[in-house]
């Protein structure tokens, strides 16, 4: 099997950055979809649903030819692998995405302090070249720190947590907060790279092949 382009269907820097740290050059297509039109109540049904409909919206888009590398040419062995991602935070029984504002952010580190959380995050990859899809979740659970209201106001001030689904970023400011990971670390990050290479395997594909 010929070496595979890697797109990644996401503006995420963090997911973007964990792959150019393992030698993982993607090609970076941010997807559009509308994540509010996906209802589920369970978390790994939901995050799963979610990287599989940015990974499908992408791989369309390829075929059509309205995104590189190309138009997909049937005759071409070049295998296209198109990989998405979404993260949610189950604290108490309840699933959180980004916090919709700074005041919002703060209510929620005020709940999430002292407790335990479950960072879920689905991973979606269609393999062009196969024309298979194959979806996965990985979970950590988070512990955070008991921090001070004055903490957690200066911590949204940077504005940080508002891009995170967690409300916190474990690669940045947000690693004061945390006092331990059970678990897959770039799961929190928003990329389990484990489970990336488990996958890629499953699709017959060794993991060095995209260095």
């Amino acid at each position: 099997m010929s070496q595979p382009i890697l797109i990644l269907a996401s503006a995420s820097p963090a997911r973007r950055q964990l792959l150019l740290n393992a030698g993982i050059e993607p090609i970076v297509c941010p997807s559009d979809l509308d994540e509010s039109q996906v209802q589920l109540t369970n978390p790994v049904a939901l995050v799963q649903t979610l990287a599989q409909l940015k990974a499908e919206s992408i791989a369309e888009r390829v075929r059509q030819g309205d995104l590189p590398p190309r138009s997909i040419d049937p005759n071409d062995p070049e295998s296209v692998l198109i990989l998405a991602c979404d993260s949610m935070l189950l604290l108490n029984d309840r699933i959180y995405g980004k916090p919709e504002n700074p005041e919002a952010a703060v209510e929620r580190w005020k709940e999430m302090r002292g407790q335990i959380g479950e960072l879920y995050t689905g991973h979606a990859i269609v393999d062009l070249a196969q024309n298979i899809t194959v979806v996965n979740c990985e979970v950590t659970r988070v512990h955070f720190a008991n921090v001070s209201d004055r903490q957690i106001e200066a911590y949204v001030a940077t504005g940080e947590p508002l891009n995170c689904a967690g409300c916190f970023a474990i690669d940045g400011r947000g690693s004061l907060f945390v006092e331990k990971l059970e678990g897959c670390h770039t799961n929190v990050i928003g990329l389990s790279m484990p489970l990336l290479r488990r996958m890629m395997s499953d699709l017959g594909y060794e993991p060095t092949a995209l260095w």
